[in-house]
């Protein structure tokens, strides 16, 4: 874990791309298990293409960049991960959602000596002793920081 990374939690409408869309996508920009930068991005609550996923993401308003599109939330990600390797869960879809990127993406099991189940979360949750979070990202860092002291 000694370079520079970014682990990222997304939240799409549907599995496939094609069919669905992020509606949010929250990073961490990592250097030697030290953050150094925070990207959290949301649609507009408007732009929900389903309004009942607004409860999913009802929290904790005021820490979010809101933008109409996930068009705009990538090319800000985009742009903000300048190139850097990409951590994230292999839940099928991040990458998909992920694959016009440049960045090369890596996967969290690989980190944690772990293999992905649906209930990965509570399987890091326990592991490493945490608190349970709105924010999946923030799991993942804290667990990379107790696997890694």
């Amino acid at each position: 874990m000694n370079k520079e990374y970014i682990i990222l939690e997304l939240i799409p409408t549907a599995s496939n791309p094609s069919k669905g869309s992020i509606i949010q996508l929250s990073a961490l920009k990592i250097k030697d298990l030290t953050l150094l930068d925070r990207f959290d991005y949301r649609l507009n609550d408007d732009k929900l293409p389903i309004k009942e996923m607004k409860s999913w993401i009802d929290y904790d308003r005021d820490s979010f960049n809101y933008v109409d599109s996930d068009k705009n939330i990538l090319d800000s990600f985009s742009k903000w991960s300048d190139g850097l390797p990409i951590i994230v869960i292999d839940n099928i879809y991040t990458p998909l959602y992920l694959k016009d990127l440049d960045n090369e993406i890596e996967f969290i099991y690989d980190y944690l000596d772990l293999e992905y189940s649906t209930d990965m979360i509570d399987k890091i949750i326990t592991k490493y002793h945490l608190e349970p979070s709105n924010y999946i990202v923030d799991l993942l860092y804290e667990a990379l920081i107790y696997h890694f002291k």
